[in-house]
């Protein structure tokens, strides 16, 4: 007698997931936290978490790594990604424009999170609302509420239960000064405010 096959949770067939600026957000997003946590440059944490590549030097006693090669592989068994060239960059450029505006937006956020002293924001907010004021300010081609929306989507994923409530009445607030400052410049069809 053949045993019936359960199709409950099947395994999926996909072998690769195709990249996206949805994704490529998510990636910046554990790239900066992953910085932020540990105090190691962008460009060191950038290979492994947007293509799953690993180096090991050879020179450093195993019992000095967390994590044997094999077990790495073992966990990075996942779907892998296949990224357009043009979302790798996007990636890279909106790490660094992250970056480079983090003492600005870093007094934008204190200003408004109203009652929120800025070191008990969680961390991830942080970085989304840096990521999301960064992404405002550099990329005149994508429109203010693709950027905001994706913030939003980002937090609901990744952050706390009330984040995205927290992150929005933010970025309404910083919206408008940059806005007002003539710091938001878009261009492109249907990318202007009537």
């Amino acid at each position: 007698m053949k045993a019936q096959q359960d199709n409950t949770f099947p395994l999926s067939t996909i072998r690769f997931i195709k990249g996206s600026r949805r994704l490529a957000r998510e990636k910046c997003l554990q790239v900066l936290a992953a910085c932020e946590n540990s105090g190691i440059r962008w460009q060191d944490v950038f290979q492994h978490i947007l293509f799953r590549e690993f180096q090991f030097d050879d020179g450093v006693p195993d019992t000095n790594r967390l994590l044997t090669p094999e077990q790495i592989a073992e966990m990075e068994a996942d779907t892998t990604i296949r990224w357009e060239g043009s979302e790798v960059e996007f990636t890279r450029a909106l790490i660094d424009a992250t970056l480079q505006h983090a003492g600005y937006s870093e007094t934008l956020i204190d200003r408004y999170a109203q009652n929120w002293d800025i070191e008990r924001i969680a961390l991830l907010d942080r970085i989304l609302l840096r990521m999301a004021i960064a992404e405002l300010i550099t990329f005149p081609e994508i429109p203010p509420k693709v950027t905001i929306n994706e913030i939003l989507e980002l937090a609901k994923r990744f952050s706390t239960d009330k984040s995205n409530l927290f992150i929005n009445g933010v970025m309404d607030s910083v919206y408008e000064e940059l806005q007002k400052a003539g710091s938001i410049q878009k261009t492109g069809r249907g990318l202007l405010d009537s």
